[in-house]
């Protein structure tokens, strides 16, 4: 009986919800949603690019390696 009660009292509550922010709290909730935008925007551009100065630096990283292998294989085949 308690896991049906829970089901319709959470249906209840997610009717109430819906309800009280479309008719009571809908400018409230407006501005919520659109102030979060900014920052949204701003954060995920922050990570943009942390992300791709962390590609650069790895690509680079790669790069030297590679030469530093070609480098050693070199010095293995002239001995």
């Amino acid at each position: 009986m308690g896991k049906y009660l829970a089901i319709i009292l959470g249906i209840v509550a997610m009717a109430a919800g819906i309800f009280l922010v479309i008719f009571v709290w809908w400018r409230e909730f407006y501005e919520l949603v659109f102030g979060c935008i900014p920052p949204l925007l701003f954060f995920g551009g922050l990570i943009a690019v942390i992300a791709g100065i962390s590609s650069i630096k790895d690509a680079i990283r790669t790069k030297k390696l590679e030469e530093e292998a070609k480098k050693e294989a070199e010095k293995k085949e002239a001995n």
